[in-house]
């Protein structure tokens, strides 16, 4: 690149290693008021432009992530002055999520539904928590509650698709591409047509019936503007559909991982949300644990990389949750990874699960998640079927909380985190509730 380039391109010969001298440094985006600096590859560290509307790392193929100024963020806006406590939804954060609502550079991009800002939930009466001396907390992401935000599509997907969507029109882009389990496509679906964009979606043709109808509506009303594609069995198979027959269209890809670094800043406000003060106090802090229902795993980066930033601004210091990263016995990469010691998953032959997010057969971001669980002293754990639908059933009963297979799942495992020690007496513990039992009906109507 010449003085006035903030872009570059570079061609990789199949087989050949690729070196990018370290002067090869993007500038800051100059059509935004964010703190977004550049993306970088999470594997390469190779920095590009944030301007630059990419998938994954071209050197080599795994992810980017958006790299925050927080040294200018720091000294523009002291201690937390971009922090608005009074907002009810994820844009509380203010500058710390790429975008500011209250930029007006930045806030004619947004479309805000609501999302994030959702309720701890106390469970120290769950059985196991209350013999264990547990503080046991339910980080709620399908039900909303009164005083706080609500996920229009009763989904933890709900954070990501916001900035997905903002920032496809913050760079022009109209035409989005996702394959998905579920959740997310219904969530995409939302967004993008709140926001004026196309979108196609390709999900599994066994997705439950309340999300495949959102999105078979939105794809009935909004012909060529929303379109649905039942491909499966899993989204490996749907992502491969829509990298033949729809990016060679001129669609952007917004899978996991594979749209530059949005979602993980959309996840990123969970682990916000995790770390901010209590109403009527000042210190922000982290629980002793987090159990996530982990398919894809981008939450686990999103929760990882708020805390670093956190950190790097002076609000906590370098202590971490342990990440208790949870799957289905029938399709579980992550754990298997874990317990062999390997640095990376194999894709395996995805099972039948209620737990539909989390039948997920591998991801390319899983080498990550893998180094975050290790780095942080949790596990990555497989709970069966059975275990699972109990632990719904169980819920229901005792509490008429509408968590999901996932949800129950992070409660199904408690008993094998005492029992290996990941858990001990006395720790603060949140499992997440991704999302919304309702969604996942008349499949589970026989538990409930």
């Amino acid at each position: 690149p010449d003085h006035g380039s903030r872009m570059f391109q570079c061609r990789i010969r199949p087989g050949r290693p690729v070196t990018i001298p370290s002067t090869f440094r993007c500038m800051q985006a100059t059509n935004t008021m964010s703190y977004v600096r550049c993306l970088r590859g999470i594997a390469s560290g190779i920095e590009y432009d944030a301007d630059l509307p990419m998938n994954l790392d071209p050197a080599d193929g795994r992810p980017v992530e958006m790299v925050l100024d927080l040294e200018r963020l720091a000294a523009e806006q002291p201690g937390t002055a971009w922090y608005d406590p009074h907002r009810r939804d994820l844009w509380r954060f203010g500058a710390l999520m790429a975008l500011s609502i209250s930029d007006p550079d930045d806030a004619r991009h947004i479309v805000a539904l609501g999302e994030g800002h959702t309720p701890l939930l106390d469970y120290r009466d769950h059985p196991r928590a209350r013999a264990a001396g547990l503080v046991l907390q339910i980080k709620e992401e399908g039900k909303s509650h009164a005083g706080y935000g609500a996920n229009p599509t009763q989904s933890f997907k709900d954070r990501g698709m916001a900035m997905v969507a903002a920032q496809a029109r913050r760079l022009g882009l109209r035409r989005l591409a996702v394959p998905t389990q579920g959740n997310a496509g219904d969530s995409l679906t939302r967004y993008a047509l709140a926001a004026g964009l196309s979108v196609v979606v390709a999900m599994p043709d066994d997705t439950p019936m309340p999300i495949l109808g959102n999105v078979a509506a939105a794809a009935k009303r909004y012909p060529g503007q929303v379109i649905l594609e039942l491909i499966g069995p899993t989204i490996r198979e749907a992502g491969a559909y829509l990298k033949e027959h729809y990016i060679p269209q001129g669609y952007f890809s917004v899978a996991t991982f594979q749209e530059p670094g949005w979602r993980i800043e959309g996840k990123k406000s969970l682990g916000l949300e995790l770390a901010e003060p209590a109403p009527g106090e000042t210190r922000w802090s982290l629980p002793d644990a987090v159990i996530y229902p982990t398919g894809g795993g981008t939450g686990v980066l999103g929760m990882w990389k708020a805390w670093s930033e956190l950190e790097a601004l002076g609000l906590i210091d370098s202590r971490r949750p342990r990440m208790l990263c949870i799957q289905s016995e029938v399709t579980p990469p992550l754990v298997r990874a874990f317990d062999t010691g390997a640095d990376d998953t194999t894709v395996v032959v995805a099972g039948n699960t209620i737990s539909f997010g989390l039948n997920v057969p591998g991801g390319v971001g899983h080498f990550k998640v893998l180094r975050i669980i290790r780095d942080s002293g949790g596990a990555a754990i497989a709970v069966s079927e059975a275990d699972t639908a109990a632990e719904l059933q169980r819920v229901w009963r005792d509490k008429r909380w509408w968590i999901s297979p996932e949800g129950a799942a992070c409660l199904a495992a408690i008993p094998q985190l005492l029992d290996r020690g990941f858990l001990k007496r006395g720790e603060r513990v949140v499992a997440v509730n991704t999302g919304s039992a309702e969604k996942y009906l008349p499949a589970l109507r026989h538990l409930l």
